[in-house]
């Protein structure tokens, strides 16, 4: 046995079941290594890039660390994205890299960068290879880390002579720590904090997702009666409509779901990390009460200082907080006006018949063509904007979105991670037409693979986030337009067919033939994006007036 396939026996035993990546000159044991694994499917992808983003919704959706391979220099540069993205959204990840041989290491030598400080500033932790008899250990050590909270990427290094050298050894044994319960002293402070308050909220997070802890959070919010917001890493863990759920929060610091914590004089952070959204925009005056219920200790921020902490298993307290407060007589939120408000712009929106289309409109459409428990991912971009805030979401990772880093181009990949791990659900990549030519290539993996997924793109023939920021600050346009191919002759060229929206009334029907016909479909679909302003307009208008 070599050093690769030792490293392939630990995967084994971690239970990974896919790797994703490119072969390189310098990973070819490991490749190899991988071919001859009766449990883990190579899957070839056409960008190292995609990779990572693949190798994160595996981590997204299972809770356990996603695989991605590379070579060195340009293909372990090429990871970054992905793992970067993994890191600041907490989704588990192990990016392994190839690496030139130990004795070039140092010098000036060709495709030779420092991979390890390379991916230092991304990853929880990092570190290369240098002993054949480490191997197993620092895979160990890698998902180890990748899986405790806050979860995130790490990176493993591989000298490509290493890989080859021949080792005795065997995969680590696999044991996870188990969550604490609750503090019975911190749950009671917890509750004189809450009872004590006027107007509490929820504030739930990416880590209620993580723990699957949504269940407990509807059954908290039930008992105490509380409203519930999430962010965008939350949306779905709470029903959107549940008489509890208030909506998502994120965009603008004065949008609807925003106006909740204006009033509010304490905030139940669930599973939320500042990255998702910062305390400055929800705290901005610092004198909110704040009680922090998570698996891992708060971040030291200004605005989240905190009346009480709760360390520990996320469900079990939950489930204790409901049982040891009281419930609170308050109206539902179903009754208030940020739910009334944007009830309305969903149904304004799928009554508009503008071409091209509306992005409320969008929204409304791709809501009616999905089912509660099928997979959309947002892209970012103006689109996300518009998504993040109507799209009605009723199931934890059934509306999902990159965050911490807020990239683009991670949907038409992490869509086709998404319906490889759940094959019986229905899952639509949605993205900007800049999105889309960042990662279009993936297609081609899709088709190889068989792998069924929609992808629907808003075509605007431009950056249309940027261009709103620069009519808001400097109100003109400048250097966010382009051009775009045939976007129906470009997905037949790889064997998917496309569609091309040409009415507003066009679009239903054809995301639904696109959701029910085999392989990879393409949806190409016109967007008015000068419904921007008009959003900035009514926004303006619904604050002046409260």
């Amino acid at each position: 046995m070599n050093t690769a396939d030792l490293i392939v026996a630990a995967l084994e035993n971690e239970g990974v079941e896919y790797v994703f990546g490119i072969p390189g000159e310098e990973n070819l044991h490991l490749v190899q290594a991988l071919a001859d694994s009766d449990q883990i499917e190579f899957v070839l992808t056409r960008h190292e890039q995609a990779a990572a983003f693949m190798a994160e919704m595996v981590g997204r959706l299972t809770g356990r660390a996603g695989v991605c391979l590379a070579t060195l220099g340009p293909g372990a540069i090429n990871l970054l994205l992905g793992v970067a993205d993994a890191q600041l959204d907490s989704h588990p990840m192990v990016a392994i890299s190839a690496q030139a041989s130990l004795d070039r290491q140092h010098k000036e030598s060709h495709q030779v960068v420092d991979l390890v400080a390379l991916f230092d500033p991304v990853v929880k932790w990092g570190h290369m290879l240098l002993v054949p008899e480490a191997a197993a250990e620092m895979v160990r050590k890698a998902f180890k880390e990748a899986e405790s909270e806050r979860q995130g990427a790490t990176a493993l290094i591989v000298p490509e002579d290493l890989a080859a050298l021949e080792v005795e050894g065997a995969p680590l044994r696999v044991n996870r720590p188990r969550p604490t319960a609750p503090s019975i002293s911190q749950v009671a402070r917890a509750i004189e904090v809450i009872d004590s308050a006027r107007a509490p909220i929820v504030l739930a997070g990416a880590g209620v997702s993580r723990e699957e802890a949504s269940s407990e959070l509807v059954r908290m919010a039930e008992r105490l009666n509380l409203p519930v917001a999430t962010t965008f890493l939350g949306k779905g863990v709470m029903p959107d409509d549940h008489p509890n759920a208030l909506g998502t929060i994120g965009f603008m610091m004065r949008d609807y779901t925003n106006f909740g914590f204006e009033q509010a004089d304490c905030v139940v952070a669930v599973g939320y990390d500042p990255v998702e959204y910062p305390p400055s925009r929800w705290n901005p005056d610092h004198d909110k009460a704040i009680v922090h219920v998570h698996r891992s200790t708060a971040e030291v921020d200004a605005g989240y200082q905190l009346s009480v902490g709760l360390q520990g298993d996320v469900g079990k307290t939950l489930d204790a907080l409901g049982e040891a407060g009281r419930r609170r007589e308050v109206m539902p939120c179903s009754d208030t006006p940020a739910r009334r408000l944007l009830a309305d712009e969903l149904a304004t929106g799928a009554a508009d018949t503008r071409f091209p289309l509306a992005p409320a409109r969008i929204v409304s459409d791709i809501r009616a063509a999905m089912g509660r428990e099928d997979i959309l991912l947002c892209d970012t971009g103006a689109l996300k904007m518009w998504l993040a805030r109507l799209y009605p979401t009723y199931a934890p990772e059934t509306c999902m979105i990159s965050n911490g880093l807020a990239t683009m181009a991670f949907t038409l990949p992490g869509a086709i991670a998404a319906k490889m791990l759940r094959p019986d659900r229905k899952v639509m990549a949605t993205m900007g037409d800049g999105a889309f030519m960042m990662n279009s290539q993936e297609i081609e993996t899709a088709v190889r693979h068989g792998i069924d997924i929609t992808i629907l793109i808003w075509e605007d023939g431009g950056f249309g986030l940027i261009g709103w920021k620069q009519e808001l600050e400097l109100e003109r346009q400048s250097h966010v337009g382009f051009s775009n191919p045939d976007f129906v002759r470009y997905a037949e060229a790889y064997g998917a067919t496309g569609h091309a929206v040409s009415s507003a009334d066009e679009l239903l029907p054809t995301l639904r033939q696109a959701l029910a016909e085999p392989g990879v479909s393409v949806v190409s679909c016109p967007v008015d994006y000068s419904a921007n302003a008009e959003l900035t307009e009514k926004l303006g208008a619904v604050i002046a007036a409260l």
